[in-house]
């Protein structure tokens, strides 16, 4: 069976893919002399239920408004977030939004459904639940000319000018659509979540990330009127029995606030696990993508969970996209097309590397692995306990209001060089003969040469794991 033509199909009903068929349907075009024909499809318009896209910054807050759907974080109990908490060995360091802005938490189904009814209602915009199977192509030319679906057991074909795949981090057609310039994702650890029922988390209405010695970092953040989530970093390969792990290594070095609610939430709910993925964006377009098509959201770029940016890059990709489509006059002509996903790969740089960046960073050192980088995660601890800038900055910066990677290498590198003032001069555990605990001391002046030589060591640890993940972003291929 074959559809109607449309102007834009799109893959993936999910965050990406619901908010640029309602923002393309609603885009004024001088261009275009009709309204644009959108089909979303979606494999599945059942409420989905995952533990990650829980927490909105309020760069995506802001984006969100742009797009003309901020009403979608209303009547879905979602709740205020007016900055962070950080924990560390019973010290917190509180690290508000600036600007007296605000994000948002909710449970992700509950959004979602929100965003699609939004673009069910959107002029021209069919929402079809179909499972897409295949990318059509062109016998000739190979461009693809729409997909092959699975609607109500009935195999169905759609034709579009434009496919957009955003069938997100388990996209079944990346490879389709960029082929050998596909990048690959790296997964070095996974979320295990669940949900606590009415806890006090240290300060209300407020992300908590605390740092757990010997393992990542554990999230918590209210995602309704009496339900905080709590992930739980736990690096690959994962324990045979998690919930053993968590109460054995995890619990005892939380708030104690909190244990009696995660022992309880741990014995009458089961613990679902989400890869944390890097995926780093590639340029689209021209030869680097089967022509008539292109990857959006997590089906293309993936940063870690851990600061909640991936919402905020989706929105402001969407906001992008939009005003650079709507020039097109002919979706249909590719070369067009490529240009605008060039100038689209480069406009996004401020914001997406600055937050694909720091979320991979900020993982390296609140999960430290090694002695250089436990001396960096001390160093950032302290260097947010100083206030002021050092903390407006960082904040502005994972936010997504500042977007900009020349000032997150700039506090990164002040953060190594406070980690290294710290190592000389401040009080660390010293374990003494005929002592059961350790004591706190100031390093001695003999111990210097041999702290000079680590503060070579934690300064070239830093520039390699900024380094890399730079040149990700930088880089024209």
């Amino acid at each position: 069976m074959w559809s109607q033509p449309y102007d834009v199909l799109i893959v993936g009903a999910g965050v990406a893919g619901s908010a640029l068929a309602h923002s393309l349907a609603h885009a004024p075009s001088s261009a275009r002399s009709k309204p644009l024909r959108i089909a979303l499809l979606e494999r599945s318009l059942a409420e989905p239920d995952r533990i990650v896209g829980e927490l909105l910054q309020p760069g995506g807050v802001a984006a969100l408004r742009k797009l003309g759907m901020e009403d979608c974080l209303e009547g879905i109990d979602a709740i205020p977030v007016h900055g962070y908490c950080v924990a560390k060995a019973g010290q917190n360091v509180h690290i508000p939004y600036p600007d007296r802005v605000e994000g948002r938490s909710f449970h992700h189904g509950r959004f979602i459904m929100a965003l699609r009814e939004k673009a069910k209602k959107a002029p021209g915009v069919d929402v079809i639940e179909a499972t897409v199977n295949e990318l059509i192509e062109c016998p000739f030319t190979k461009r693809v000319l729409g997909v092959r679906a699975t609607r109500q057991g009935e195999k169905e074909s759609f034709f579009a000018d434009l496919v957009v795949v955003a069938d997100g981090c388990f996209s079944n057609f990346r490879s389709a659509v960029m082929g050998g310039a596909a990048a690959k994702s790296a997964t070095r650890s996974h979320f295990v979540g669940t949900i606590l029922e009415d806890v006090k988390l240290p300060i209300p209405q407020h992300g908590t990330v605390c740092l757990v010695r010997g393992n990542g970092p554990v999230l918590l953040y209210q995602i309704g009127e009496h339900d905080t989530r709590m992930l739980v970093d736990v690096r690959a390969p994962l324990p045979s029995d998690l919930k053993a792990f968590i109460l054995s290594n995890i619990v005892p070095q939380l708030p104690a606030s909190l244990h009696t609610s995660i022992h309880t939430a741990l014995l009458k709910d089961r613990l679902r696990r989400m890869p944390n993925s890097f995926l780093p964006p590639t340029e689209q377009g021209g030869a680097h993508t089967k022509e008539g098509t292109f990857l959006l959201g997590d089906a293309w770029n993936m940063r870690h969970p851990l600061t909640g940016g991936g919402m905020t890059v989706a929105f402001n990709d969407v906001v992008l996209l939009t005003e650079l489509l709507s020039e097109v006059r002919d979706l249909h002509d590719w070369q067009e097309i490529s240009r605008v996903l060039h100038r689209w790969h480069w406009r996004r740089k401020g914001l997406s590397a600055t937050i694909n960046i720091l979320s991979v960073a900020l993982y390296d050192l609140f999960g430290a692995e090694d002695e250089a980088l436990e001396v960096l995660r001390t160093g950032c601890f302290k260097y947010f306990e100083r206030g002021g800038e050092c903390i407006r900055g960082p904040v502005s910066l994972l936010s997504g209001i500042a977007p900009s990677p020349l000032l997150l290498a700039n506090h990164f590198f002040s953060v190594a060089l406070y980690s290294i003032w710290v190592m000389f001069t401040h009080a660390r555990p010293v374990q003494e003969s005929g002592r059961e605990k350790p004591i706190q001391a100031i390093p001695r002046p003999d111990e210097y040469p041999g702290l000079a030589v680590k503060a070579v060591y934690v300064l070239w640890t830093a520039c390699v794991v900024f380094g890399p993940l730079l040149w990700t972003e930088i880089r024209w291929w």
